[in-house]
């Protein structure tokens, strides 16, 4: 009888140790593994892809893009915390970059969960309109899609984001992607805080000189995009080309200028 004692022990054990096993809730997600950006510099976004703004009006991203170079950001309405900070980011950003939406760039957040309506949309452009009424939130667009519609976005620029379904909520990247007119992805911009000076060169750059100023020409001829960072730097190779290139036109113009006068005849007496 003694002899039993153990295997039967054992095996209360085990059977407790399944039960514990199947009630427990899952393990959290590996959310390193599943969130983030993955840089697709030149991947074309899905134009056809349709989306429906804060007042129910459905149109294709092209249509939403416009033409004119685009910042996009991706998150969701309801989000408890980190969306709030891009959207500030963004309108920081956008209301220092000296472009107007509407205008000269276009704007769009897009919601990644199906589930919105066109109202929290709405609730979102009033919030963001009080918070920043320089950042012309009614010139940009608050977007709703279907779940292919996001997912298309979402897989097209490199957005990961995972639905946790133990809290119904999503877990997803921070940060903001440049596209040109033709919808091709630019530029990344990471994190909640975006110089204005970078977006501005960014969207400058991306529409090909089609908006800013000569001024912004001149700083890209000297600066590179780094796409570890989101942000332009100074390239001093660039910069040392274009002074050596200076330097040697200034001689060449010096020598024909000594020449002509060397070749000038004197003044008779």
């Amino acid at each position: 009888m003694n002899a039993r004692r153990p295997w039967i022990t054992w095996l209360v054990c085990l059977a407790l140790s399944c039960t514990a096993s199947a009630g427990a809730p899952p393990p959290p997600p590996k959310l390193d593994q599943q969130v983030g950006f993955d840089q697709r510099l030149g991947a074309q976004l899905p134009l056809a892809a349709r989306f429906t703004d804060r007042h129910g009006r459905s149109a294709s991203l092209g249509q939403w893009m416009d033409g004119r170079p685009t910042v996009l950001a991706m998150g969701y309405f309801h989000c408890p915390n980190l969306c709030d900070a891009v959207l500030q980011g963004m309108a920081h950003a956008v209301a220092r970059s000296g472009l107007h939406p509407g205008r000269d760039v276009t704007v769009l957040f897009v919601s990644i969960d199906p589930r919105e309506r066109p109202e929290d949309a709405l609730h979102a452009e009033q919030m963001l309109a009080r918070m920043n009424p320089q950042a012309e939130a009614s010139r940009w667009h608050f977007l709703l899609g279907s779940e292919d519609a996001i997912h298309a976005l979402a897989g097209a620029s490199g957005y990961r984001y995972l639905y946790d379904a133990r809290i119904d909520q999503y877990a997803h990247a921070a940060g903001i992607v440049v596209a040109s007119a033709g919808g091709k992805v630019a530029q990344y911009m990471f994190g909640v805080r975006y110089p204005a000076r970078s977006l501005r060169l960014a969207l400058v750059d991306a529409s090909q000189g089609r908006v800013g100023n000569v001024v912004d020409q001149l700083v890209l001829l000297c600066c590179g995009y780094d796409p570890a960072t989101g942000r332009y730097s100074l390239l001093i190779g660039r910069v040392m080309r274009w002074l050596g290139c200076a330097f040697a036109l200034g001689l060449i113009a010096a020598l024909l200028l000594r020449r002509r006068r060397a070749e000038r005849p004197e003044p008779r007496t």
